[in-house]
């Protein structure tokens, strides 16, 4: 199967994360996924945004689930960017994209927009949240899960069962080949973040992961010269 370049944040090594502009950049670029992060807003809406509060990417200050959409609305998410919906996302890039639910209490709305807009087919739900996976899965039993981890052994992949996803996206610094391979044994694809790096993307590629998380559109160019 072929090797993904997945857009991190869109590509938020050159543009402000999480923002429109982000996406637009990577689709422009030829990434072949883009991943976002979701939490909820105070009134329920899914927000596409990394950190559980609003400090380090806007001028604002507090955790997202304070704000109102409309409050959200009114801070700066760089350059001038705003803070988009997931919604609003869907409509701006027709890419493949991968939401990632930060926050668990997004994972029924998250279900209710894939089931209405028609997009099991185009988005995969990831998650570092085995509960949130579950959700998902029982709201939807088709639709494609990935788990997600930062600091991980081999029961990551029984993990990955026991919440019937299909895919692992793990931290690069803790992957070995032993993983890797048993983890496609158990016929789970397995992408790596962050690969920022020429040697990042040597790693991922001789580790033979299926694909690879990044900041930064070269790392789509330089994926098409290694193997």
């Amino acid at each position: 199967m072929t090797f993904l370049t997945i857009g991190h944040r869109g590509v938020m090594g050159v543009e402000p994360e999480n923002t429109l502009r982000s996406f637009v950049r990577a689709e422009h670029e030829g990434m072949d996924v883009i991943e976002l992060d979701l939490h909820l807003s105070k009134d329920g809406a899914l927000v596409v945004m990394h950190d559980a509060d609003v400090d380090r990417t806007t001028d604002g200050k507090g955790p997202i689930s304070d704000f109102t959409l409309a409050e959200l609305r009114e801070l700066d998410a760089g350059e001038g960017e705003r803070i988009p919906v997931f919604e609003e996302v869907v409509d701006a890039v027709k890419a493949p994209l991968q939401a990632e639910i930060k926050d668990t209490a997004a994972a029924r709305a998250l279900a209710e927009v894939l089931t209405g807009r028609d997009l099991l087919d185009r988005v995969d739900v990831l998650s570092f949240h085995d509960e949130a996976l579950a959700e998902i899965r029982s709201l939807l039993p088709t639709a494609r899960t990935a788990l997600v981890a930062s600091r991980f052994g081999l029961d990551v992949i029984d993990r990955a069962h026991a919440v019937d996803a299909g895919m692992l996206v793990l931290n690069i610094r803790r992957v070995t080949l032993e993983l890797v391979e048993r983890a496609h044994a158990a016929d789970l694809r397995v992408i790596g973040w962050t690969v920022n790096t020429p040697d990042h993307l040597k790693l991922v590629r001789g580790l033979r992961l299926d694909g690879a998380t990044t900041d930064f559109p070269e790392i789509r160019r330089a994926a098409r010269f290694t193997a």
